[in-house]
């Protein structure tokens, strides 16, 4: 199905490893221009080459996406490139499991906060009024299914997470009637097809995941998912192609999560 992105901009914030990865190869073969924002240089260089072998232009651009003058200096780049930005995914975010909130340093609790959600109001701030002058645009914020369910093991990111849902519903409703949709796409375990997709900053570099979570850990997660498996960035990044598109013109405000039926609704 062609998704009528071609010649379209697109930034993809942490767009170097797992779904941002996912996401920047996603739109490069529907034709799309990704400006990439990045803390590692070497990945960058790697998944921007891969987008351009697909079809698409690749600018990769080190970005501190919580820092408002960071954003602004790489929207400059961007529009210097490209001219344009037609779609903005919020895919930067992470934390740190454990320990307890009542133990968790303060500065922890404000890194969370702020890589979860301040960043993305700094995004949609920066690119928003550029939207609206081209009376188009597509904003995909990535959360968490986390955020519906709750996490024991790290309640910052799950509740920093649950409050892009309020961020992605409000805008929506300020931007619809310059032909601007915002959508949320929440994804639940999500692993790299391999080790080289992901950078310096991963949750999965490193080995860090490993040591949190056991095969036994993971073969537990796994049998408690109706379809009994964990995703691949392919599939996030399926569903933030079909709300950059045309074809989801008359679709905003809402929120799916793409977690093999970790948090049905009734």
């Amino acid at each position: 199905m062609d998704l009528g992105l071609k010649g379209k901009t697109a930034i993809v914030t942490g767009g170097s490893s797992n779904i941002g990865r996912g996401v920047v190869l996603a739109l490069a073969r529907e034709g799309a221009n990704v400006v990439i924002t990045f803390r590692d240089p070497v990945q960058s260089r790697k998944t921007a080459d891969d987008a351009i072998a697909l079809g698409g232009q690749a600018l990769p651009v080190r970005t501190e996406v919580v820092e408002r003058e960071s954003v602004e200096n790489m929207v400059k780049k961007t529009l210097e490139a490209f001219g344009r930005v037609d779609i903005l995914v919020n895919n930067v975010g992470g934390g740190n499991d454990g320990p307890a909130l009542h133990e968790k340093p303060w500065e922890e609790i404000d890194e969370e906060i702020r890589k979860n959600f301040w960043a993305q109001v700094c995004t949609c701030k920066v690119v928003s009024p550029i939207m609206m002058k081209q009376q188009w645009g597509r904003i995909i914020n990535i959360g968490t299914d986390v955020s519906r369910s709750g996490s024991a093991r790290n309640p910052i990111y799950a509740a920093s997470k649950a409050a892009v849902g309020g961020l992605t519903r409000s805008i929506a409703r300020q931007l619809g009637r310059y032909n601007i949709t915002v959508n949320s796409v929440l994804p639940g375990w999500t692993l790299p097809e391999k080790p080289e997709d992901v950078g310096v900053g991963s949750f999965w570099y490193g080995g860090k995941a490993e040591k949190l979570f056991s095969p036994e850990f993971m073969e537990k997660q796994v049998k408690a998912l109706p379809v009994r498996r964990t995703g691949t960035p392919r599939d996030i990044a399926a569903m933030v192609a079909f709300f950059a598109s045309e074809q989801a013109s008359y679709i905003t405000g809402q929120t799916i999560a793409v977690d093999g039926g970790a948090t049905m609704e009734m």
